[in-house]
């Protein structure tokens, strides 16, 4: 069976970007592939973390993997810096494949230290992509499933693992991005040509997974809409274009009826039942994931991991082989 690697940072709030771009599609995927999801807590200190709350959304965002529908019955979930080898991969791809002219070219390093100083930025901040890449590349991934700003990353983790290989000999798949036509880049309700994000200054470019019935109608009525008044998909309307994409995944309505059903009818009325569609997905979930118990993500974390040691130390073995390590 293939395998799948992808994972998401206890840092900031899950919306509904991560869902649709990226968890969505790992749900489904587990069916089908050996199915590995990871907590990168490693990834969320290259900003400055709050120790307590660093904690505390590791355990929720784990719960959130399983309200959403990852059954550790089918997938490995595990946080990130438990299995060491992630690291140690990440220090040797470091020396023997990636490049300084591979980091400066990744377009994330340069938006987000251009938030605030280049300067001040953590070298974790500029040097985390090889840290992906050993995440990936660790597990003999087939496919990752991303969002389309992530697409850059596996080309990186992609193009380290040739050049590995072509040095020490076959060691490392060669991992291919997966992403779906609509959820690939789900976008800002502030601001449609931004991507939805966590990071964003403004809690209303996102709608958060634990965001309350009040609080979802609020954001939905704020969001941005393109000039005119008729609800049609067009790239000429992209912050309408990317409401209906959300309420096409959300939903499971076809594009082309969602446009039939306000065929005389305007943004409000439009805006209003993608509020109820929201609600509708939010609700369950929110139920699911405060039932879910600490101490049983705690169990579930500790399983993963060590099912995710097994195979970690197995490929580590190999790669210290290679390159002349005593094992």
């Amino acid at each position: 069976m293939k395998k799948t690697f992808s994972g998401v940072q206890p840092s900031g709030d899950l919306h509904l970007g991560n869902y649709l771009g990226a968890i969505r599609n790992w749900v489904r995927m587990q069916d089908e592939y050996d199915a590995t999801f990871c907590v990168v807590d490693l990834h969320a200190i290259t900003v400055e973390q709050n120790p307590d709350e660093l904690r505390r959304r590791i355990l929720d965002v784990t719960k959130m993997y399983i309200a959403l529908g990852i059954d550790p019955d089918k997938s490995t979930i595990f946080v990130q810096s438990d299995v060491v080898e992630h690291t140690e991969l990440c220090w040797i791809l470091n020396c023997v494949s990636a490049r300084m002219g591979d980091m400066e070219k990744m377009t994330q390093f340069k938006d987000k230290s251009a938030r605030g100083s280049a300067q001040r930025a953590s070298v974790g901040l500029f040097d985390y992509p090889v840290l992906m890449a050993a995440d990936i590349l660790l597990y003999d991934t087939n496919v990752v499933p991303v969002g389309e700003d992530q697409v850059q990353h596996v080309e990186l983790a992609r193009t380290l693992a040739r050049r590995f290989n072509k040095k020490f000999g076959d060691t490392f798949i060669v991992p291919q991005p997966k992403l779906t036509k609509e959820g690939k880049r789900i976008m800002g309700l502030d601001d449609p040509i931004k991507k939805m994000s966590k990071s964003a200054t403004s809690k209303d470019n996102y709608i958060a997974l634990m965001d309350d019935v009040e609080v979802v109608r609020k954001k939905i009525r704020k969001a941005v809409t393109d000039s005119g008044s008729e609800v049609i998909y067009s790239d000429n309307k992209p912050a309408l274009q990317n409401l209906i994409n959300i309420y096409s995944l959300l939903s499971g309505k076809e594009i082309a009826d969602i446009e039939n059903d306000y065929i005389g009818k305007g943004y409000g009325d439009f805006k209003s039942d993608l509020a109820d569609v929201v609600i509708a997905f939010l609700k369950p979930f929110q139920e699911k994931f405060a039932k879910i118990s600490d101490d049983e993500v705690k169990q579930i974390l500790k399983n993963g991991a060590k099912t995710a040691k097994i195979r970690a130390q197995e490929k580590m073995k190999l790669v210290k082989e290679k390159i002349g390590f005593v094992i």
